[in-house]
This record gives C-alpha cells, structure tokens and sequence, in this order.
C-alpha cells in the first residue's frame, strides 16, 4: 500500500478522496466507490499499489488505438477496482472488486513493470487498462514517469471519470488517451453507472487542450443509447468541441455482469457509424466484424491508408510523415507513426 494522493482530512478519522468527482468521505476500515482507496487509521491508502492482475504484449489497436503509432504493439497493465459500477461492465471480474477479494494478483515495483516493456526493443510503451487506471493513479503515475524517462509511450485506456488536478498532473507523462464516452445523457450515467456525465466531458476537453492524443470508444447497447436523437446530439458535440478529426470506436455490446439486454445488432453499428461519418472523419466500428468499419481511408480522397484484418495492420496508402500516399492530406499526426 501507499498512501494516496488528494486527499482532504475530515472529521472523526474520516478521509475525503478527491482523486475523481465521487469526493468519497471513507470512514476507518472503509473503503470508497473503487473499492481500492481505504481508510486506515486516518489516512487513505492505496490499496492496489503494485497490485497487478494481468500483464501482456498486445496490439495497439486492442485498446483500442488505431491512429496512434498504427501496427505497433504496447505493454498493457491493469489491477483491480473501478469507481464507476457499470451493469454492463466487460470486466466486472477485475474492476467490481477489491485488492482482498481477488486472489490472483501479483506484487511489482515500477522499476518491475519498466523491466517487463523494455525487454522487447520494438515494445512503444504502457498502456494502463483492463480495469480503471485512476483508481491505480500512483502506481501509474510513478511508472509513466520512469517510461517517460526511457523514451516509453504511456497510455491510459480510461472511463474519463477522473478530478482535474490529478488529470492535470498525469499530463507530462501521459502520450494519449482512449476515454470510453459511455453516452451522452446523465440518465444513462446514473442508471446504469452511478456516475455523471459532466465530468466525463470535462476530462475529454482537457486532454485535447493538452494536446495528447485522444481516441474515444463508445460502447452501443440496445435501449439504452442508440437512439438517433441523442447520438447525432453526441458527435456533434465531439465535432465541435473536440474537433472532427476526432477518432470515434463504435462496439457491439454483448449481455454480460447485470445487464441482460440484447447483444448490438450490426445493422445499428452500421447504422449510427453513417450517421457519425457526417460530422466525423475517423468512425469504426468494433468487436465484431464488418466489411469496411476497420480500415482507415483518407477524408479527402477516399484512399485506403491503414488496412485492418482482425488485429494485423499494414499501412498501405500511408508515407511516412502519416499522409495520405494519393492526395497528401494528413492522416495521422507526425509524432503518431513510426
């Protein structure tokens, strides 16, 4: 354990956590939301310090990334704990629980997971996912600082639920973001999350005022949050505040933990990925196979620049300053290709 960051004292061995909006008040022998940030004797610690639950070489793209360093593989870790409480959530094993409830984790230092990425010359980096990195805020904190040291990549695959100073603090280390942007009503945030939709909108217009690079995944379930309304409503909202560069991962949606609702038909993802093409330049479509909702073409022209089969990519219309090959239009930014 180590005791935690943002943290306000309250009254009688209370702590007040002010890592993400919740702004927990944690009693003695409590912990908050994310199950991982526990009172012990007046002071929070972080519970999931140099916890892991799993570690491994993956393609970029699964997180998913598809315009940042395209091909290209990333050490990816996670621990345990959450401080949103999805229905629906993918990994509800690992982020529904606490440091004690999980018997498979395993002890690393930062130095330990720097040593695991630098192993594999042609490794990018980090990437912090499988369950929420923010509750895992210092140990990612202190390893993306030693990465960045080493020339290492560091990317959070995040729910964007996060307060602004620590957002803001991470920023020197962190090189690009994939933020699941769940919907885009506070209805939907509070029903089947326990959480808010204002923040969520905050992290994502911070991290483009930083300049790091910014993928947005959004997760459709039948029901819930592929009306058309609501979701015109949402990539406008993208357009216009984020910038219509901004890449978009539309996913299938498969019954899983509390949620019992019908697996995403492809001919809404197909659907709402036309609709989101009119505002946007880079629309996907994920976990599930479809003829063109992989493969990156060029605005302007229409060329072919990135092709995508399952997780093999192969850059066939790209040059290597990220422009399209036929017409020139930049594709991908320069410090995103290698």
């Amino acid at each position: 354990m180590k005791k935690a960051a943002y943290v306000e004292q309250g009254k009688n061995s209370e702590a007040i956590c002010h890592l993400c909006p919740h702004h927990c008040t944690v009693r003695e022998g409590k912990s908050g939301i994310c199950r991982v940030r526990t009172n012990h004797g007046g002071i929070l610690y972080s519970a999931n310090y140099g916890k892991v639950c799993s570690m491994s070489m993956d393609p970029i793209e699964k997180k998913p990334l598809y315009h940042f360093f395209p091909g290209r593989n990333i050490l990816s870790a996670g621990s345990v704990g959450c401080n949103l409480q999805c229905l629906f959530c993918q990994n509800y094993e690992i982020s529904q629980t606490g440091v004690d409830e999980y018997p498979h984790l395993h002890d690393y230092s930062p130095a330990d997971i720097l040593s695991f990425a630098s192993r594999d010359p042609d490794n990018l980096g980090i990437a912090y996912t499988y369950n929420e990195p923010a509750v895992w805020y210092e140990f990612m904190y202190d390893i993306a600082r030693l990465a960045s040291q080493k020339g290492l990549k560091n990317v959070m695959v995040t729910n964007g639920y996060i307060s602004p100073e620590p957002l803001e603090d991470i920023f020197p280390y962190m090189d690009a973001f994939g933020v699941d942007l769940k919907a885009f009503t506070d209805r939907f945030y509070k029903k089947l999350t326990h959480s808010t939709l204002d923040p969520v909108l905050d992290t994502l217009k911070r991290i483009r005022k930083a300049g790091k690079h910014l993928e947005i995944t959004n997760l459709i379930i039948p029901g819930e949050n592929d009306d058309d309304e609501t979701f015109e409503n949402m990539v406008r909202w993208i357009a216009k505040n984020l910038g219509k560069e901004t890449v978009l991962h539309l996913s299938k949606y498969f019954p899983t933990y509390k949620l019992s609702h019908p697996s995403t038909p492809a001919s809404t993802l197909e659907r709402l990925a036309g609709m989101a093409s009119k505002h946007l330049d880079y629309v996907f479509i994920g976990n599930t196979w479809t003829k063109n909702g992989q493969n990156t073409r060029c605005p302007s022209c229409g060329n072919l620049v990135i092709r995508r089969t399952g997780y093999s990519t192969s850059k066939p219309g790209l040059d290597k300053d990220g422009k399209c090959m036929k017409c020139g239009r930049q594709v991908l930014d320069r410090d995103c290709i290698s």
